[in-house]
């Protein structure tokens, strides 16, 4: 599967979730349920990822978890809020970055329709 499938079946699977769950949950209950959901459709998924600072032959641990990491090549950041914030963006932005990887996607469950809180962020795409 290439990186644009795989994304097709996280975003099929975030609107599986919010039509069963619907809108506002606690992020953590759609965490759980998006990572099971694409275990099931046998992706490889990583949950809470530590995110490091390399800065030359430095490393730093400033604390910074990703929420997924698919198939070691797309981060997934969840929100569960009223509206997206431009530093949720950058959030995912900055998680592609420091791992190398060329797509993010924010999905925020908190949307009403769930179309209009899923965003894909590019790194050098």
């Amino acid at each position: 599967m290439n990186i644009n499938e795989i994304s097709g079946v996280i975003v099929d699977a975030a609107f599986k979730i919010h039509v069963k769950l619907g809108p506002g949950l606690l992020e953590r209950v759609y965490l759980a349920v998006l990572e099971r959901e694409l275990l099931r459709r046998g992706l490889r998924v990583r949950r809470e990822v530590p995110v490091p600072i390399r800065y030359d032959d430095l490393e730093f641990d400033e604390g910074f978890r990703d929420d997924l990491i698919v198939e070691d090549c797309i981060v997934v950041e969840l929100k569960s809020v009223e509206n997206l914030l431009p530093v949720h963006a950058k959030q995912v932005l900055t998680y592609c970055r420091l791992l190398d990887y060329r797509l993010g996607l924010l999905i925020n469950f908190g949307s009403v329709l769930i179309r209009d809180g899923i965003k894909r962020i590019a790194n050098r795409l």
